[in-house]
């Protein structure tokens, strides 16, 4: 299973971001999704995640702010920033929990990281 993301850059504070994550390969079905960041000298953190049914979850330093949602027909997640702040800069990452299997246990798999950086 691969996952791909793009859709990070520079943006001025106050702007938004969208990034997508694809999955492809093989796939039967995914569970939990979620974005993580990283900042320089910081741990991997979560900040926002979806299930493959119900309600998501967000980190206190973006709640309000951004909204996750994925597309189950076409295995992608997406993460829509606004109001981005300094503070948001870091290299985003995807996660998924996939079953490759019927009757397999679900392995992670992590996308490559895109890098989103805020300017004053």
């Amino acid at each position: 299973v691969q996952l791909q993301a793009f859709g990070g850059g520079l943006v001025q504070a106050g702007g938004s971001l969208r990034l997508s994550c694809a999955a492809s390969g093989r796939i039967f079905r995914i569970n939990n999704m979620g974005w993580y960041r990283q900042a320089p000298g910081q741990p991997r953190d979560l900040i926002a995640s979806i299930p493959s049914g119900g309600s998501t979850h967000y980190a206190d330093s973006v709640k309000g702010r951004f909204t996750i949602s994925r597309d189950n027909a076409k295995n992608t997640l997406y993460l829509q920033m606004d109001s981005l702040k300094p503070g948001d800069t870091a290299v985003y990452y995807c996660n998924a929990n996939v079953f490759q299997y019927r009757g397999a246990p679900p392995d992670d798999f992590w996308g490559q990281g895109t890098l989103v950086t805020v300017s004053r």
